[in-house]
């Protein structure tokens, strides 16, 4: 075994001008108040690398140009599909009139843990939160569930970042087994 040099991992990946011709996850995202400029970075690269098919930032989550997103994000903004919205209800709402199942990545009374998410589950919205209050109550009540990653140590919750990347990563692996992506 040997590590690869950066040009063959380059090789391998898919470029900006063609992002566009590519299936992507039936996967939409929405972050709500996220406050770090650092985790919307972080988001925008894992949903490139996830191939989600839009990302919606609302209330005051920063929105790209931003060199500190851009930082984390690493051009993701570029091939990523995403718009600002002000209001999370209306662009959940919007979602749920196209038959696109709504989940909080959140503890809730009606949850699925990622590892429950089926092809059923498609296409699928997953909402973030504020890094400290979480999915707002007004969004939670407007779900259709919620995807939980449970926590075996001290802590209640990961970072915002890290857990949506667990939660889209399991639904990539549903779509790769589906045949939805390549």
């Amino acid at each position: 075994m040997r590590k690869l040099t950066h040009d063959e991992i380059k090789s391998m990946r898919k470029n900006l001008l063609d992002i566009k011709n590519y299936k992507r996850n039936p996967v939409y995202v929405v972050c709500e108040n996220i406050r770090s400029i650092y985790n919307v970075g972080a988001i925008f690269r894992t949903s490139d690398a996830a191939l989600v098919e839009k990302i919606y930032l609302t209330g005051y989550t920063p929105a790209p140009p931003r060199k500190e997103i851009e930082k984390v994000a690493l051009g993701a903004t570029l091939s990523v599909p995403w718009e600002y919205r002000k209001d999370a209800i209306e662009v959940v709402e919007e979602l749920k009139e196209k038959n696109i199942k709504v989940f909080v990545l959140e503890i809730t009374d009606l949850k699925k843990y990622y590892w429950e998410i089926t092809k059923d589950d498609f296409p699928m919205a997953i909402i973030v939160g504020n890094e400290i209050t979480g999915v707002s109550k007004e969004l939670i009540s407007i779900a259709d569930s919620s995807i939980e990653i449970p926590m075996f140590g001290i802590k209640q919750s990961l970072n915002v970042a890290v857990a949506f990347g667990i939660a889209v990563y399991e639904t990539v692996k549903i779509s790769l087994q589906n045949g939805e992506l390549k």
